[in-house]
């Protein structure tokens, strides 16, 4: 189990191409895998790559990536481009100029190399077939720290979700022996409203006690806490999944548990398993909430 929260950053150096990537990946909790990539112009053709690498190991979030290329001495020396032909000719008219009006003919280098266009200064000349092993190892540790970080995460969540859910099972637990009284109780209600709107029941027409007997019958609880236990067992059973996305299998399995605690609430409305009722209701939405960070 896996959260979708976490961060990961991973450098490699690569002393033949003389540059060094770090790459810096944090994930946010989202329904879809929605990637972000923030890369270096120079490095702009790699993104398929990236995009690649993050899609085999993540299946949901949102993710943002930075990407960052540091270039050693030997790498940055191709970087830069003098501009000859210019300096050449500045050179030239320089010198002329200082013949015609009689003055000092003292040139210094410094002073053109700081013209604008005398000196540029862009990326390494590289392939970007060449450098993508390197780009590759760089990611990969990034996910790799990122995928330690959401499952120390998801183990916290795990633990949380589990206590809660105890919680549950315990609350059903004391719901059980009270379920068998909420035919009768409802029962009994019914009586007394048809007492109090004056029609007392006629304990021999076949036709009341029929609908009577049917009317408990859709009061009993029995049904929604045999699936309260069978949906508790699944759910826990996703919670120890360790790999594969389950936060939607959780998501689905919650809406169940809702449907069945609901249900369960109409048919004992007014009864004392109402107030645990609920407590139920509102440790489910506490689940849910960390559910939404499952990845």
């Amino acid at each position: 189990m896996k959260s979708m929260t976490g961060f990961g950053r991973g450098v490699y150096a690569d002393s033949r191409l003389d540059l060094t990537f770090c790459v810096e990946i944090s994930s946010i909790n989202r329904k879809q895998l929605d990637v972000h990539a923030g890369l270096p112009g120079e490095l702009s053709g790699l993104e398929p790559c990236l995009r690649r690498l993050i899609r085999e190991r993540l299946h949901r979030g949102a993710v943002n990536v930075r990407v960052t290329v540091q270039f050693g001495p030997k790498a940055a020396a191709t970087a830069i481009v003098v501009n000859t032909a210019m300096l050449t000719a500045l050179v030239d008219k320089t010198r002329q100029l200082a013949r015609q009006l009689g003055l000092d003919n003292e040139i210094r280098l410094q002073d053109f190399l700081a013209l604008p266009g005398a000196v540029e200064v862009g990326g390494p000349d590289f392939s970007l077939a060449e450098t993508e092993p390197a780009f590759s190892r760089a990611v990969n540790l990034a996910l790799d720290a990122l995928l330690d970080m959401k499952s120390r995460e998801g183990d916290h969540l795990r633990s949380d979700i589990e206590q809660r859910l105890e919680f549950l099972r315990r609350a059903v637990e004391r719901i059980t022996p009270l379920a068998a009284a909420i035919p009768t109780l409802q029962r009994d209600k019914l009586r007394q409203r048809l007492e109090a709107a004056g029609l007392p029941l006629d304990c021999n027409d076949e036709r009341i006690l029929r609908e009577i007997v049917i009317y408990c019958d859709r009061a009993d609880v029995t049904e929604e806490i045999t699936r309260l236990h069978s949906h508790f067992t699944q759910f826990e059973s996703y919670l120890h999944q360790e790999d594969g996305v389950i936060g939607r299998s959780l998501d689905f399995l919650i809406q169940e548990i809702n449907r069945e605690i609901t249900t369960m609430g109409n048919k004992a409305a007014g009864c004392e398993i109402s107030p645990i009722v609920v407590k139920m209701k509102t440790e489910l939405e506490k689940i849910r909430e960390q559910v939404q960070n499952v990845e």
